[in-house]
């Protein structure tokens, strides 16, 4: 198990500590240059502000990093993005990148969605490990088994547990787990389904193999709060007007992944041939299995939905 720590603007923190109703948050990074790989879904990153305030003032679980649009980035996550306004996030973006602004460029930013944040009171701040140096200008990783990192995580747990009465790690169930660090894959807010079907699916429309982002969605085959997730089989990435089709039940995904057009979309419009010369072939699917869409949930799409 690993640590991140995270340098951060105040302003984000500041804003987002205001915001107790999070269930997740994008820490962007303003160049949007590569994809974050430091750690693996579940593991903690916290958050440690400008120097000389050399303390950590909260955190998350990693999910997913994506290299995204700006533009793209706050439709995903909105103020989650620790900003009021989109015109805020672009300002903030040009001030790090130390670029004049212009109006018209759709800036790329490295996104790092993170669920179950936490945010603590000034009087709940941690200092940061003495190695933790004031040059260091993005982050430092940690190795909670031993040394600097368990004490750090020892503290993180000891605060939390005082401030909100338990752990942050939630299992399967909502078991708080205590003690040594585990693993748990974090439940997925909505922002992070998104861009994690969008880079699950190579961003491609499943059906039509449209690659442009500004027309791609994250299609959810049994909608909120019926199934109550945002599980990764639960998501289809489809082009904007087959994803409402898809919702309206004109068209479907069979559980042997074809893509089918109900007769109904031409009764009711006298139209859809667009449409119908993609009926009877078979979608494009992630590599991994357990990434591909659910048997169970296109039957319940095929039987609950679709229309005949």
């Amino acid at each position: 198990m690993r640590a991140y720590v995270a340098v951060t603007d105040g302003d984000w923190y500041r804003f987002l500590k205001n915001r107790p109703d999070l269930d997740e948050v994008n820490f962007w990074q303003p160049g949007g240059n590569r994809a974050f790989s430091t750690l693996q879904p579940g593991e903690p990153l916290l958050f440690k502000l400008h120097y000389p305030n050399h303390y950590i003032v909260g955190g998350g679980f990693f999910a997913h990093s994506s290299i995204l649009p700006s533009s793209l980035a706050w439709n995903f996550f909105g103020d989650k993005n620790g900003a009021p306004t989109f015109e805020q996030m672009r300002e903030r973006i040009e001030k790090y990148r130390r670029t004049k602004p212009n109006p018209h460029e759709d800036y790329k930013v490295g996104c790092i969605s993170l669920e179950q944040p936490f945010f603590l009171n000034e009087r709940d701040w941690i200092s940061v490990p003495p190695d933790f140096s004031k040059n260091i200008v993005q982050g430092k990783r940690y190795g909670l088994g031993s040394g600097a990192g368990k004490e750090l995580w020892e503290l993180v747990q000891s605060v939390l547990k005082s401030t909100r009465g338990e752990a942050i790690y939630i299992a399967e169930g909502d078991r708080p787990i205590y003690g040594e660090p585990v693993l748990v894959r974090p439940r997925l807010g909505q922002g992070s389904f998104r861009a994690l079907v969008m880079d699950t699916y190579q961003r491609r429309c499943a059906v039509t193999g449209e690659k442009a982002l500004p027309v791609l969605d994250a299609a959810h085959i049994q909608p909120l709060p019926k199934s109550w997730s945002h599980r990764i089989d639960n998501g289809l990435l489809l082009r904007s007007d087959v994803h409402t089709l898809f919702d309206r039940g004109y068209v479907t995904v069979t559980p042997d992944l074809k893509f089918r057009v109900s007769r109904r979309l031409k009764d009711d419009f006298d139209n859809g041939e667009h449409y119908y010369r993609f009926n009877g072939q078979g979608i494009w699917v992630p590599r991994r299995v357990e990434d591909r869409p659910s048997r169970e949930l296109l039957e319940w799409h095929a039987e609950s939905v679709f229309l005949r």
